[in-house]
């Protein structure tokens, strides 16, 4: 073979390999890129707070108004929130009313307990100042306006868990009870308390 074949032969190698590196190169950074974009976006994710959440599903926390008997709408004690029951209440006041099983569908109760999820929310907002500063909801007691036949108010009370880890993620799944009753104040559809517990 000649001396100038086996100099292009070579070069052709030398060629190759150096393309073969700048691909890989291109590869390393192209794959680095993305790892940091990821990051980048599992932060901003982790970074949204309870408010930023609810804002983004289109909720606004109410003013939450004085209670109409001689109790409050929450005490702390220590690292703990005791909230009073709350139910489902508009801005104006009004409630969702009604029995379960005999006036009002399971779709209408759940949408009950997630307006009532939106009232003590906004209870813990006037507690903290600052949603992020919930540890946990630890226990959520439901009472469900229900007549002597309906048997469904776990369906009724899941309005008021989702809307909670919708706002809390981890932080607002709990141990739950929920309680068929045959009447509540103002007859309205449900009634939530619950135990928080907070960060210091």
């Amino acid at each position: 073979m000649h001396e100038s074949t086996l100099l292009q032969l070579g070069k052709r190698h030398i060629d190759a390999k150096s393309f073969g590196h700048c691909k890989s190169k291109k590869q390393s950074t192209m794959k680095y890129f993305f790892i940091v974009l990821s990051l980048l976006m599992v932060n901003t994710v982790k970074a949204q707070t309870p408010e930023e959440k609810l804002a983004a599903a289109g909720i606004v926390l109410p003013t939450i108004s004085t209670p109409v008997a001689n109790y409050v709408n929450f005490v702390q004690s220590g690292n703990w929130l005791f909230l009073s029951g709350k139910g489902p209440s508009n801005q104006n006041g009004q409630y969702i009313t009604g029995k379960l099983g005999l006036n009002l569908s399971i779709e209408e109760g759940y949408a009950a307990a997630k307006l009532t999820a939106i009232n003590q929310l906004a209870v813990l907002k006037q507690a903290l100042g600052d949603l992020s500063k919930i540890k946990r909801v630890v226990k959520v007691l439901g009472f469900v306006n229900s007549s002597a036949d309906f048997y469904d108010q776990p369906k009724v009370m899941n309005g008021f868990s989702d809307l909670m880890v919708l706002a809390l993620g981890e932080k607002g799944k709990h141990a739950r009870s929920a309680i068929g009753t045959n009447t509540l104040p103002f007859n309205m559809a449900v009634e939530v308390e619950l135990i928080v517990e907070i960060d210091h």
